[in-house]
């Protein structure tokens, strides 16, 4: 039974028994997960990624062809396996930054949903409550968006009535509407803090 290998030459892998692989496993195993470690900067996972590599070595030990030296063969297996195991980490992370964004996305649009629907709710519901000539005139210039010239005109009212109602409607709406104009304002302005961020 061989009791050491000589790690810096070539030497067959498909002949060797469980005696022999035991003897390279303990001889490079503590060397190869520093190594690991060196890319992965952690110790867990390192031993992990040195385990995996023995691992196939021995279940494929008679289908691989080593054309190095046993030991160059391993480091350069486990710093291939620290690589594909630090990118599986950072798209895996990406992935959670992914949903997390898309939850949180998902979740301001329904919430921006329902306060638009309740808000235009308590619009129709305030305007309805405008005394029925001021109420007219309102709908007249913020909805059909005419000019109070116009609206002066159609009504037969003067330009300084037409201003005197709207006046009144505006103020009428503004108190009624001073929670929603509220909360608006803090969603508007934390929409913009997050674009700027």
């Amino acid at each position: 039974m061989k009791t050491y290998w000589n790690l810096k030459e070539q030497q067959n892998i498909k002949t060797i028994n469980r005696a022999e692989f035991e003897v390279l496993f303990r001889t490079l195993y503590s060397n190869l997960c520093a190594y690991a470690n060196k890319y992965i900067n952690d110790v867990d996972a390192s031993e992990d990624v040195v385990q995996e590599v023995f691992f196939k070595l021995w279940n494929k030990r008679e289908s691989i062809e080593i054309t190095s030296s046993i030991q160059s063969y391993l480091y350069r297996a486990v710093r291939n396996s620290s690589l594909n195991l630090i990118k599986h980490i950072n798209i895996r992370e990406e992935y959670k930054e992914y949903n997390k964004r898309e939850i949180y996305y998902n979740k301001t649009n329904y919430d921006d949903e329902i306060f638009a629907t309740e808000l235009e709710h308590k619009i129709r519901e305030t305007i309805e409550q405008i005394p029925p000539e001021r109420r007219k005139i309102f709908i007249m210039s913020r909805y059909d968006g005419l000019k109070y010239r116009e609206i002066a005109e159609k009504l037969n009212i003067s330009i300084k009535t037409v201003e005197n109602q709207m006046g009144k409607a505006i103020k009428y709406m503004r108190k009624n509407l001073a929670e929603y104009i509220t909360v608006l304002i803090i969603v508007i302005m934390t929409f913009i803090n997050t674009l700027f961020r």
